[in-house]
């Protein structure tokens, strides 16, 4: 099955790549999840579409994705959640949540989907989060949680 990816899927591509793959985890998964579309005669143009909106949102090159591992490195980001008496907090820190964090702490405005947690923040303390920002460069935040 030939399809058009539209949002970022690890190993397989980038949004505006044309990929082949098996029918059922195009027709089963990637499809409904709208991770992609059926390719059809028209494909270049959507693929021109899906360019244009990665290019405006993603890191111009690699000298432009290092500036802002620089600016992330030096940031001091708080957030400040509801806690329980041994440290735990009622729910968890997502992706969404640190990107906000940053961005009121005055850094760059980041892309949820490039943060990575490696485990759910459920806890008070200092806990460090990697943002991808380009195939070869990866920023570490520094994320201090504290109580309410």
């Amino acid at each position: 099955m030939k399809l058009v990816l539209t949002h970022e899927v690890p190993g397989l591509g980038s949004p505006g790549d044309i990929v082949e793959v098996a029918d059922g985890y195009g027709r089963n998964y990637l499809v409904p999840k709208q991770f992609a579309i059926v390719a059809t005669r028209g494909v270049e143009r959507q693929v021109d579409q899906i360019k244009r909106a990665r290019s405006a949102r993603e890191v111009r090159d690699l000298g432009h994705a290092q500036e802002i591992a620089e600016q992330l490195k030096a940031l001091s980001v708080t957030l400040v959640s509801r806690a329980g008496k041994e440290g735990r907090l009622f729910g968890s820190i997502t992706a969404g949540d640190v990107t906000d964090a940053v961005t009121r702490a005055g850094g760059p405005a980041l892309d949820k989907r490039k943060v990575q947690l490696t485990s759910p923040i459920k806890s008070l303390g200092q806990h460090t989060v990697a943002v991808h920002l380009h195939p070869e460069v990866t920023a570490q935040v520094t994320v201090r949680v504290s109580a309410a």
